[in-house]
């Protein structure tokens, strides 16, 4: 009985170990501010794939829905005249019992596999601005920093004594949700070679 009860613990550890990812991102710092009516977020994160995979997932807003639960729906729209991707990205806020979407429309700035940049067309979103960069430099250890910058002032109304702090907490919480699954989602590109 003990043979059997042992081999059935490293057949368990075996299955567990195989299912578990032997690295994961590391969320180093994440700051949130606001000034005025501008949110401001700033985090420094570090991922174990690839810089080339970490980059595809960023420039990829069909992925987006996958990366954080405020994503509705996201999508790539046809690049713009001047030949910049576009994208649109449909969310939802909520503050106590008052909830939001909220749409963006936009167009990325990149240069491929160190920086993108979003920005929004004001006039088609429900922000009057939003900026987002992500930077990627590889380390030496065959990882990828991160830093990643989001600004934004909404169009709508926020509740003024409950609002900001709510939008602060749900900015952090929101970053540090993703990260594990951008992870993911870069391991799966690496994995597939896209």
């Amino acid at each position: 009985m003990g043979a059997i009860r042992k081999t059935l613990v490293i057949l368990l550890v075996a299955c567990g170990l195989a299912a578990t990812p032997l690295q994961a991102a590391e969320l180093i710092d994440i700051k949130v501010e606001r000034d005025g009516d501008r949110y401001i977020l700033e985090s420094n994160i570090r991922f174990t794939v690839d810089q080339q995979s970490l980059y595809a997932v960023i420039i990829d807003y069909d992925r987006f829905e996958e990366m954080s639960s405020i994503f509705i729906d996201t999508y790539n729209l046809e690049p713009g005249p001047d030949g910049k991707p576009r994208f649109y990205t449909l969310m939802e806020g909520c503050v106590v019992i008052f909830c939001k979407q909220f749409e963006r429309y936009g167009y990325l700035e990149v240069t491929p596999y160190d920086e993108v940049i979003a920005k929004i067309d004001p006039d088609t979103s429900d922000f009057r601005y939003s900026w987002e960069r992500w930077q990627f430099t590889p380390e030496p250890e065959g990882t990828v920093l991160m830093r990643y910058q989001f600004e934004m002032e909404p169009g709508f109304w926020v509740p003024p004594i409950i609002g900001p702090y709510m939008i602060r907490r749900t900015l952090r919480e929101g970053g540090i949700d993703a990260v594990d699954r951008i992870e993911r989602i870069a391991q799966e590109v690496a994995a597939a070679g896209e």
